[in-house]
């Protein structure tokens, strides 16, 4: 449920995706070779199914019927978190939202989910240097497009946003 709602920005459809992967993975069991390996598998099927509604939602969004869905800093944010951290917060998520789906995904993996690049491979279903390319560009256009906060300055706020890439 975490995962799709950290994906997504928004626990709107959250539940109905989790419902639909623990479906999905009651069908596949089968197929699970090693039950150790259950909650990366099941965050698999998470992360495809998120990722068929937002393409869903963009090519809806593209024609017309249907707009972009509303961030729910409560859903994302800690409890705890200032109303500063909230704003840059909302901002991240603002501009997640413009993303390709896969980039989106294996960007939110990587840095708010803090999974290692080799983890948001196995997640995407695809390769490690697929998962590096699109965290990359993911990266390359929030920088670009991200407004620093107040007292700091671009370099600073680029500097944060790529911290943690090892």
């Amino acid at each position: 449920m975490n995962l799709a709602v950290r994906i997504q920005g928004s626990a709107n459809d959250a539940e109905d995706i989790v419902h639909d992967a623990f479906l999905k993975a009651r069908e596949r069991l089968a197929e699970l070779r090693d039950g150790s390996a259950f909650r990366p598998w099941l965050g698999s099927i998470v992360v495809r199914l998120v990722r068929t509604r937002l393409r869903r939602r963009r090519f809806l969004g593209s024609l017309g019927l249907s707009s972009p869905e509303p961030i729910e800093l409560d859903a994302v944010a800690s409890p705890n978190a200032d109303p500063e951290s909230r704003v840059l917060l909302a901002q991240v998520y603002s501009l997640l939202q413009t993303l390709p789906a896969d980039e989106r995904i294996a960007w939110t993996l990587r840095y708010v989910d803090r999974h290692r690049l080799e983890a948001v491979a196995e997640l995407c279903d695809c390769s490690l240097a697929t998962a590096k390319r699109r965290i990359l560009r993911a990266q390359r256009y929030l920088t670009e497009r991200f407004v620093a906060p107040f007292g700091l300055d671009d370099d600073a706020m680029a500097q944060d946003l790529s911290r943690g890439d090892s």
